[in-house]
């Protein structure tokens, strides 16, 4: 641990602490220091502690016991998707592969089915919400453009697909891809020029043709997986 900077002092302890907890430096029913010893350690007061701890005991990271002692949780059976982005993503700017991996699969299995349930929910609207994200799309041929233009394109499917659990999981996955952003530009250029597609996609959304928005979805994310899993292989074999 180190010094803590004066700035949102209880965000930084939190940090700090969640980072420990999940790579597993501070392993699963290992038990924290007092809120006193980590004021001493840290070189805060007290009241950013117990802040600290009280989100660690919301994000389901550690409990506190009977009689005081904040416990370390397991985080693979007490977290949410809300830990995504600090797993795959760690506080040195490292990528845990297995975990990226494991979050192009999600992709690849999730975006059908929220393109289905948003033409079955709202196709028509959608199609009407599309139409200038589409313009701007065929406008362009500026990759870091069109990279944007896609995340609203699919912003605006997730939205109306009428499923709030399908909006916080989009949201999680969002959050983890925000914090590559610039290496996803030319990693997954295919998909991004790939408006074609979803230019059919938004007619079947308009037609409320669910089956055909999932093949149409999952044919155009499969460039973009394709990509990312091929990197993620290279990059696992020289690790």
């Amino acid at each position: 641990m180190h010094p803590i900077d004066k700035t949102a002092i209880s965000d930084q302890v939190f940090q700090q602490l969640q980072s420990q907890i999940l790579s597993r430096r501070l392993p699963a029913g290992h038990e924290l220091p007092s809120e006193r010893q980590l004021s001493v350690q840290l070189g805060v007061n007290r009241g950013a502690i117990r802040e600290a701890i009280k989100r660690l005991q919301q994000a389901r990271l550690v409990k506190v016991r009977h009689g005081g002692a904040t416990v370390v949780e397991e985080f693979a059976e007490q977290g949410g998707l809300e830990l995504l982005p600090s797993l795959v993503v760690n506080d040195r700017g490292q990528l845990n592969m297995e975990l990226a991996k494991g979050m192009v699969l999600l992709r690849k299995t999730l975006a059908p089915l929220v393109a289905g349930q948003a033409a079955a929910h709202q196709g028509p609207v959608l199609a009407d919400a599309l139409h200038p994200i589409l313009q701007a799309m065929q406008a362009t041929t500026d990759l870091p453009t069109l990279q944007q233009l896609a995340f609203d394109y699919w912003s605006a499917v997730v939205a109306h697909s009428g499923n709030v659990v399908f909006r916080l999981a989009f949201n999680s996955m969002n959050e983890t891809y925000r914090a590559v952003w610039g290496l996803m530009t030319h990693l997954m250029q295919d998909e991004f020029r790939d408006v074609g597609t979803l230019a059919l996609l938004a007619e079947a959304f308009r037609a409320g043709e669910v089956r055909r928005c999932e093949v149409l979805t999952r044919q155009h994310v499969e460039l973009g997986s394709r990509a990312l899993q091929n990197t993620l292989n290279t990059l696992s074999g020289l690790s």
